[in-house]
């Protein structure tokens, strides 16, 4: 990587751009065809288009109650008003004076049949740049704006460090990949997506150097397409030969082999009030083969709301406690970790296992001994929150650390919990999500773990009907709820919000449950349950929930996850647009986990839009998580299921997870290139090796933990 001799200016590094390589990703978010400016009469309705006029008058206008900017431009041959509804006047004044030559973009529209732009795209033209070609002729680039930046200063840094410094990028993805699939060099890349003009104005498939002949079944793009998919390929190559490498680390590591007798879990399937599913069956096979083997164990189980995940964890901390060895469930909020505790403890003081819970609301007296107690190695099982990861707790010889909700938890606290098992060798990781991940995308959000999925639920569970309204029917999903909790049943409604905010316009829990108790439901008991409170009360309104002593739980989505109320009969989720699909998914998850057929009402308040509303009526007609994640997948696209932080993988500069064919072949490419070369020590392999290691920026040696 390049760096400047002299320092980036504040504003370029307040925007991330600290780098030339951060200056050659910085990659333009569209492109204007400026090569013949339309006239302003020529403009058509509803297209986004560009032109240029001069400014003839401009003022704050008053439209009804609202106060308005706007400039009225003229070519000679038609006028056209620019209007911007937010503004500073003096700034605004001061930009637009008469007689100004602009260009400008945007959605042309109209009112009272004279064409407008609102909120327009402007560039200004000096009377010295009329003839500045990298600016107001041809294709030209439009980026991201930097603080106060003209986007013609933009784009002559962005043209000079180009010029200069593409010539020298060194790419990760080997020659041969980059051959195979038509892609370009990454100097050819950088340059075209940057400064098109002259590559699409000649041959767009002989202009650029490309490096093969085009594979079956690609479509020619056009430069700039070819540019941005050559540099996401580079990209997505560094990612998926950094993850082979990580699999590669952890088969070579020494860990524990433990195989239980199997009495203590034999006891424990007798005390179960069910069988387990040929699924739970299957996973927990794969678990124990890994805990006998003599490498660490890195598994994930992936399984939908109320597939049976906790038992078939449970199972394996039994075998872990057979073998001789200590075990730790670490959830990512207390509520979760209280739910796993009570729902194991009854079986563990059967089983004579010594089970503890140990959260930030341990009472200190209390802590000390719980602490002293797996320290010494006479606690079994522990339970708790990122309070098992704290510098005075220790394990005497941990074998087996389960981390329930897997994405809540960052790399770095994975490995901090990994590194507490006492022992020479490393313990076994299992996690667990009830967070579907696409099919499509679990190779690489989980491409260092061995994934088992739980795809069958336990007998007896109904589906939960599901019905979309409007705020209309607000009345209406009341009195659904009315007639659930006369014939016995229970009822969660959750709100994005804890209080009432000056910003948005949403309703919110603690309000709407004084509104609810005294003016809707004022025959039946409401309790309140969100994340601001402490561990003590948010006990007790579950447990007055659960004890039937009150019959709504008013919440926010600090239920998403592992509350368990068989009695809850109906769920309303409050402004269901502001989630997720997956989020809603699991959230409706806290209701029929008994046998009585359950119901869950989203009520939505903001329906104007169609991919809104098809949005949410995927959830009528399914319960399968995964397809429902691979429907979120299709609309919001993949990023909300990579969180690059939370994973340890490298950041992005392109949109990497834009098109899943692509991860693919990169996948397939990284695995031969380390066939071929697995040390890297080629005199290509030590080019890879070296971009990998600037790429990965240390987290490889996180390899361990995933």
């Amino acid at each position: 990587m390049v760096e400047f001799s002299v320092p980036f200016p504040a504003r370029l590094k307040k925007k991330g751009l600290s780098t030339v390589e951060d200056i050659l990703y910085f990659l333009p978010i569209r492109y204007e065809d400026r090569r013949h400016i339309k006239k302003i009469r020529e403009l058509e309705e509803g297209k986004n288009e560009v032109s240029q006029g001069e400014v003839m008058a401009v003022g704050e206008v008053r439209y009804g109650r609202r106060k308005i900017f706007e400039a009225v431009v003229s070519d000679g041959g038609g006028l056209l008003s620019l209007k911007w509804f937010n503004y500073r006047l003096p700034y605004m004044k001061k930009q637009y004076e008469s007689g100004k030559k602009i260009i400008f973009y945007g959605t042309v529209s109209s009112f009272g049949h004279k064409k407008e732009i609102i909120h327009p795209d402007v560039e200004f033209i000096e009377l010295d740049e009329e003839d500045d070609r990298i600016n107001f002729e041809g294709i030209v680039p439009v980026y991201s704006q930097i603080d106060n930046m003209r986007q013609k200063t933009i784009r002559r840094l962005v043209a000079n460090i180009v010029k200069d410094y593409a010539p020298y990028a060194v790419g990760c993805a080997p020659r041969e990949a980059v051959k195979r699939w038509g892609l370009v060099k990454l100097e050819d890349a950088f340059s075209c997506a940057h400064a098109p003009e002259d590559i699409v104005a000649s041959s767009p498939q002989l202009s650029l150097r490309r490096q093969g002949p085009l594979p079956e079944g690609e479509r020619v793009l056009d430069p700039p397409q070819l540019a941005r998919k050559t540099l996401t390929f580079d990209e997505l190559f560094s990612l998926e030969l950094g993850l082979a490498l990580k699999r590669k680390a952890v088969k070579k590591e020494g860990g524990l082999v433990m195989r239980g007798d199997g009495t203590i879990e034999e006891r424990l399937k007798s005390l179960l009030p069910f069988t387990l599913t040929n699924a739970q069956k299957h996973v927990l096979g794969e678990i124990k083969k890994d805990m006998a083997s003599p490498h660490p164990m890195n598994r994930l189980i992936q399984g939908d709301v109320g597939s049976g995940k906790t038992i078939v964890s449970y199972i394996a901390v039994i075998t872990a406690i057979e073998s001789g060895y200590q075990a730790a469930i670490m959830a990512p909020t207390e509520i979760l970790a209280e739910q796993h505790y009570l729902t194991t403890h009854r079986y563990s003081e059967a089983l004579g296992v010594k089970s503890v819970l140990l959260t930030g609301s341990t009472a200190f007296s209390a802590r000390k001994k719980v602490i002293d107690g797996i320290k010494r190695g006479e606690v079994n099982l522990t339970i708790g929150t990122h309070a098992l990861i704290q510098k005075d707790v220790e394990f005497k010889n941990l074998g087996l650390a389960v981390i329930d909700e897997q994405h809540r938890f960052g790399v770095v606290q994975r490995a901090e919990l990994k590194r507490k098992g006492g022992a020479v060798l490393s313990p076994d990781i299992l996690v667990m999500t009830a967070t579907p991940i696409p099919r499509t995308l679990s190779m690489t959000v989980f491409g260092d773990l061995d994934v088992s999925i739980i795809d069958e639920l336990p007998q007896g569970r109904k589906p939960v009907a599901t019905r979309v309204l409007r705020e209309k029917d607000r009345s209406e999903a009341y009195g659904i709820i009315a007639e659930e909790l006369k014939k016995g049943g229970q009822a969660y409604i959750v709100y994005p919000l804890i209080e009432e905010s000056e910003e948005l316009s949403l309703r919110d829990a603690t309000r709407m449950k004084e509104h609810l108790e005294k003016d809707i439901f004022r025959e039946f008991q409401v309790g309140l349950l969100h994340g601001r409170m402490r561990a003590a009360e948010k006990e007790s309104a579950m447990r007055d929930f659960k004890d039937k002593k009150t019959d709504i739980l008013v919440s926010t989505t600090v239920i998403e996850v592992g509350v368990d109320v068989p009695n809850a009969t109906v769920i309303l989720i409050e402004h269901a647009e502001r989630f997720g699909l997956s989020q809603l998914h699991q959230l409706r998850g806290r209701v029929g986990r008994g046998e009585k057929t359950s119901l869950c009402l989203l009520l939505a308040q903001y329906t104007k839009s169609e991919d809104t509303w098809r949005r949410l009526k995927v959830l009528e007609n399914t319960m399968d998580g995964f397809k429902i994640a691979e429907e979120d997948l299709k609309i919001r696209g993949p990023g909300d299921f990579i969180g690059t932080r939370q994973s340890g993988m490298p950041e992005f500069r392109t949109e990497a997870f834009s098109d899943l064919s692509l991860l693919k072949k990169a996948r397939e490419e990284a695995e031969r290139f380390l066939e071929s070369d697995p040390e890297l020590l080629s005199g290509e392999g030590l080019t890879v090796k070296a971009v990998l290691k600037e790429r990965w920026a240390g987290r490889l040696s996180l390899a361990e933990v995933g």
